[in-house]
């Protein structure tokens, strides 16, 4: 039975799971995040919200005495944050590894985790967190997944399922599909902007009914585009990984390398947030780069 479980990683994902997993209040929960010492950053904010939930002393002791560990969090910082609470591990406590990275990372972290005397499990989230939270769908991958998801499902997921016990099946499945999602937020902002500057993004977003018929797609162009604004630097750590994927089939990751650029270069225009309309949103990152340009 799972009686202590370490969330690692209190971002987006980590902040639903630290809401709704083990609903009925069966287990302790402890967190650690490597930006737990920033009083202003959303860790910490997450952390002062949910009175169940409490902060681990250090990264050494975090994973002591746990039954699971959930990592959640950014691709780059994978192996980073494994490494630092891997010292505490309990023998034979479970890790769910839920970071979007490569199959050769996800191979890299099972060795880790297998050395320190842990269990790994390899996951992948195929759609956002929101809405669906813990039904969610993730694949499941490793020796040890199919037995852990009787367990989760006593902790409130509800949308895993196993697909391998080889290790890298379910973080190919992630990778391949980001090629097209995030490359889709690339290509939307890339397209919008341009043309906004000419006035023409109304018969744009239109004429996509030809292809990808759906009545909102204003509302899903601003969705995309702001996704990349809020989450690009996280996003372009992704990418990153999903360049060495499409690199470990034999591919040149031409799209992937590219997509991971410009989820960099959007980052930088997150105050374009406030900006509740998509005309809105293309007219303020518009105005930002002319005064750049002018510069």
């Amino acid at each position: 039975m799972i009686g202590r479980v370490l969330l690692l990683g209190l971002g987006e994902v980590g902040a639903v799971l630290a809401q709704d997993l083990d609903p009925g209040y069966r287990v302790e929960l402890v967190t650690w995040d490597r930006l737990l010492d920033d009083p202003s950053s959303k860790p910490v904010q997450h952390l002062l919200r949910n009175k169940r939930l409490c902060a681990a002393t250090s990264a050494m002791t975090a994973a002591q005495n746990c039954d699971l560990v959930i990592s959640a969090v950014t691709a780059g910082q994978n192996i980073a944050a494994a490494e630092s609470v891997l010292p505490g591990l309990a023998p034979g406590c479970l890790f769910l590894d839920l970071n979007s990275v490569s199959p050769a990372t996800k191979r890299q972290m099972a060795e880790l985790v297998e050395t320190a005397g842990g269990r790994y499990i390899e996951a992948a989230v195929l759609s956002p967190i929101e809405p669906e939270r813990l039904g969610a769908p993730i694949v499941l991958g490793g020796e040890h997944a199919e037995v852990f998801i009787p367990q989760a499902v006593r902790l409130g997921f509800s949308g895993m399922r196993f697909v391998s016990r080889e290790i890298g099946r379910a973080a190919a499945t992630k990778m391949c599909r980001s090629v097209i999602i995030k490359g889709m937020e690339a290509l939307l902002s890339e397209a919008l902007l341009s043309a906004r500057h000419f006035g023409v993004e109304r018969e744009v977003l239109a004429s996509l009914d030809n292809l990808f018929p759906r009545d909102d797609w204003p509302q899903h162009a601003y969705y995309m585009i702001s996704r990349t604004l809020e989450h690009g630097t996280r996003r372009a750590e992704e990418m990153c990984e999903v360049a060495r994927t499409v690199a470990e089939a034999g591919l040149r990751p031409l799209m992937s390398e590219a997509c991971e650029q410009r989820q960099t270069w959007a980052s930088q225009f997150a105050d374009a947030l406030a900006r509740p309309r998509l005309d809105e949103l293309l007219d303020h990152i518009n105005a930002s780069i002319r005064r750049q340009n002018h510069h």
